[in-house]
């Protein structure tokens, strides 16, 4: 009995040693979320009901910042601007990155080199790569207008075009859609060569094994880029900022939801306001991240489970 008590004893000793050594790892990184992640959340759903300039006191309003919200025209001009280009370019980048996949997960030589070239544009800072669109979307000497014009085609405007700066934000962000081409190619790789061998004893040809076994398999994936791509363009800042100055021009045609929410709480000082449309985006977000969810059963197939999940 004294051996398996002090046994007991010496496992107690050591599992509440385990604990102390897990809080302590842990400790830096619970107090970094509550400073800087939880409080600031829980901070500003408080100043969302408020009138708070910085300088002054918050002052409680109730629901009047949301209520103006709905009656704010840059509000929805800027929450209409947010939607196109999340509509526009979450599913072009998808397609793109898609087929550039498809295309380097060929096996031929100096494919390393080529899957370097192209996930580059990816893992370029957003200021220098706004900066570097800016020489090349320019009107009168930027180098896209140039070969255009070299072809005897009239370039738009781009950033100095209301139609066309949308447009241009858009080739932008494909053009640095590197990470989910990765996603893509790892998903690739990872479908069993057997498949393609049993498709093929079937007669299958090319265009049905893409149909009946890539894309199937890849569908889980597809819905992983999907949600992190629409709620990534719903925050869509840093490039618009740079390339038009924060200012959303022209005509408010880059006002996009993050840039009006800038201006309110760093421009205007309302933080109360800004903190109204954080919440409102956050809703927003959820809402149709939920709706994915929910309807990922009907396309999502899940390898192995037999039954879409």
């Amino acid at each position: 009995m004294t051996i398996q008590t002090q046994s007991q004893s010496w496992h107690k000793t050591m599992r509440g040693r385990e604990a102390i050594s897990f809080y302590l790892f842990i400790l830096p990184w619970t107090i970094g979320f509550l400073f800087f992640i939880l409080g600031p959340i829980v901070a500003s759903l408080l100043l969302s009901f408020t009138s708070y300039d910085i300088i002054n006191r918050p002052q409680f309003i109730g629901l009047e910042n949301f209520h103006e919200l709905f009656t704010d025209e840059l509000f929805w001009h800027s929450l209409y601007n947010t939607l196109y280009i999340v509509l526009v370019a979450v599913p072009l980048g998808m397609i793109v990155s898609f087929a550039v996949a498809l295309l380097l997960n060929q096996k031929v030589h100096f494919m390393a080199g080529n899957r370097t070239m192209y996930f580059m544009p990816s893992i370029v800072p957003a200021v220098a790569s706004a900066a570097l669109w800016l020489y090349l979307l320019q009107p009168q000497w930027g180098l896209i207008n140039g070969m255009l014009e070299f072809v005897g085609i009239p370039g738009p405007g781009w950033l100095a075009s209301e139609i066309w700066s949308k447009p241009a934000i858009i080739m932008l962000m494909v053009w640095a859609s590197g990470g989910t081409m990765i996603i893509y190619l790892a998903g690739l790789q990872d479908i069993p060569d057997s498949l393609y061998e049993a498709a093929e004893i079937d007669g299958a040809n090319g265009r049905q094994k893409f149909r009946h076994v890539t894309l199937p398999l890849m569908t889980p994936t597809i819905f992983f880029t999907l949600v992190l791509g629409i709620i990534g363009t719903f925050q869509v800042f840093d490039v618009i900022f740079v390339l038009t100055d924060g200012m959303g021009g022209p005509q408010n045609s880059t006002l996009v939801y993050l840039i009006y929410l800038y201006r309110n709480g760093f421009n205007f000082f309302r933080m109360g306001y800004a903190s109204a449309m954080a919440w409102i985006l956050f809703m927003i977000i959820l809402a149709i991240t939920i709706v994915q969810f929910r309807t990922a059963s009907r396309w999502v197939y899940y390898e192995g489970v037999g039954e879409h999940q």
